[in-house]
């Protein structure tokens, strides 16, 4: 089973900084109706025999990134329930505004290499402060904010569940990773700009 922060490592490669998904979260489905949906997983999405590569391209029609690291249980499992809400959206009926939208894998991968190695994700389903924080992060990487709730108040509420801000450890090494792969994107970006400068004064 991998380390928690080699997880988040992974995790922090994959996203934008979370001030960055904050700033482009638009106005989305009520919160309770997310976290009630997350507490109705079908045991058929747990059984561990049951591949997430498989699983996400009958759901989402492309492998999550997490499906790579699902041999761990936890990615498994945090990965089995975000590919329900989105299935659950076609079997049950939709969310409104529906979470299927472009960002939806990348909310399946929250769960599963962001929360999940910080919080079992079995106890999602049994208490309910870790039900809403995985519900909060699912909503949030998603794309969207849940309804009602404004930016600022949003945050504060997420950030208050945020089990992963409650292991400094964890926190400390999730900030440098992401720290680090804000300065890779931005080199990139500005070796990019400098390659196309040289190639129209040619």
């Amino acid at each position: 089973m991998a380390e928690a922060d080699e997880l988040l490592k992974i995790w922090s490669t994959l996203v934008p900084t979370e001030g960055e998904t904050w700033a482009l979260a638009r106005p989305g489905p009520p919160l309770e109706a997310v976290a009630a949906r997350l507490s109705s997983v079908p045991r058929s999405f747990l059984d561990d025999e049951v591949s997430i590569t498989a699983l996400s391209g009958d759901v989402a029609g492309v492998a999550c990134a997490a499906a790579a690291h699902a041999a761990d249980p936890r990615v498994r499992r945090g990965a089995a329930i975000g590919l329900w809400l989105l299935a659950s959206e076609q079997l049950v009926e939709p969310f409104r505004p529906a979470l299927a939208g472009p960002w939806a894998v990348r909310a399946v991968d929250a769960l599963a290499l962001r929360v999940a190695p910080v919080v079992d994700p079995l106890d999602w389903l049994a208490d309910d402060e870790r039900r809403e924080e995985a519900a909060r992060t699912f909503v949030l990487w998603a794309g969207f904010l849940p309804a009602g709730e404004d930016r600022a108040t949003a945050q504060a509420l997420w950030q208050a569940r945020d089990s992963l801000r409650r292991s400094s450890a964890l926190a400390e090494a999730y900030a440098a990773y992401e720290h680090r792969e804000e300065i890779a994107r931005r080199l990139a970006e500005a070796r990019a700009r400098e390659a196309a400068a040289r190639y129209s004064s040619e």
